[in-house]
This record gives structure tokens, C-alpha cells and sequence, in this order.
């Protein structure tokens, strides 16, 4: 478990799953920016029994609160290459929260242990991050968690029907 002042981001457990299934498909808890394609219910389910959705090239952690272990959400990371060698490697990190728990700063702390940890256990220089070009809530909490903006991917996402501009982000070892 990785503990925060206010959050704490843990493996997902097998109780987690009827939930983490249940908000695949909920356009409510997904939002406008990360609703990609409706998914089948079990997927989460085969992913678990495979890796404990936990692998050395992904993973899907909870976020949740210290003291009641109550699940704000989810925070994910996925292996992207520069390159052919293993040098090459850096990790791109997402994250959701239930909706009434955005704006508190939790997205800020998680994204902030997960970079931490992500450069404690991999021999990696970057964690960078992608967010809509109008989801400035996201883009002031990447910040807030020492991600600094580099630049426009001009029409890298297909989402909701239609393309769209990601900004980047990065967090590059010992800042």
C-alpha cells in the first residue's frame, strides 16, 4: 500500500471487483474524458484472475481513504517505449474519481505516490500523464503534482465520436 497524507493508493482486491466492473460502463463516474467504449462486465474480472491487474507493463491501483479504506477511484499506469531498449522505457499514468470526491486534492496526492513509486521499483527517467486539452481541472492537478507541461498532441484521441487535442505531461526523476 502507498500512503499518502489523505489517501492511500493499494492493489485492487477481489471485493473491489463487482465496483471496478460496475464503473466500466457508468458515463457518470467515467466523465466526458475517459469514456472510450462500452466494456464487456467480465473483463475485469479476466484481467484480475490473470496479473491481479498488476504487471510490470500496467496496473490499476485503488485510491482510497486512510482511515475508512472507503474507494475514491482509480489510478492506473501503462508502459510507453522511445525507443527499442529497455532504457527507452517510461510509464503514462490515468486517473478517475467518483464524482463527488474531485476538486479535493486527492487526484493531486495520488497522481503524486504512484510518480514516487513508479520511480522507486523501475529504473525509468519519465512518468508523464495526457489529459484533454479542455480538462483544465486535470491539467492544474498534474501540475500541482510537479508534472510540468511540455505540448500539444494535436488530434491524438478518437473519443465520443471525434478527435481531440491531448496536452502532455512529465515528471522526470528527482524533480
Amino acid at each position: 500500500m502507498l500512503q499518502g497524507a489523505n489517501i492511500s493508493l493499494r492493489p485492487v482486491r477481489q471485493e473491489d471487483l463487482p465496483l471496478l466492473a460496475a464503473r466500466a460502463n457508468d458515463l457518470a463516474f467515467l466523465t466526458e474524458f475517459n469514456f472510450f467504449s462500452l466494456q464487456p462486465p467480465q473483463r475485469v474480472e479476466q484481467q484480475f484472475q490473470e496479473d491481479g491487474l498488476l504487471s510490470q507493463t500496467h496496473g490499476t491501483l485503488v485510491v482510497v481513504t486512510c482511515e475508512r479504506d472507503q474507494v475514491l477511484g482509480e489510478i492506473s499506469y501503462r508502459q510507453v517505449r522511445y525507443g527499442p531498449g529497455e532504457a527507452s522505457i517510461a510509464y503514462n499514468v490515468g486517473i478517475v474519481l467518483v464524482p463527488e470526491q474531485r476538486g479535493k486534492g486527492y487526484g493531486v496526492e495520488a497522481q503524486e505516490l504512484l510518480a514516487d513509486y513508479l520511480f522507486s521499483v523501475y529504473p525509468i527517467m519519465r512518468v508523464e500523464a495526457t489529459t484533454d486539452s479542455t480538462n483544465r481541472a486535470e491539467q492544474r492537478a498534474l501540475e500541482k503534482a510537479g508534472f510540468t507541461r511540455e505540448g500539444v498532441l494535436r488530434l491524438a484521441q478518437w473519443r465520443n465520436g471525434e478527435w481531440h487535442d491531448l496536452v502532455l505531461y512529465s515528471k522526470l526523476r528527482g524533480e
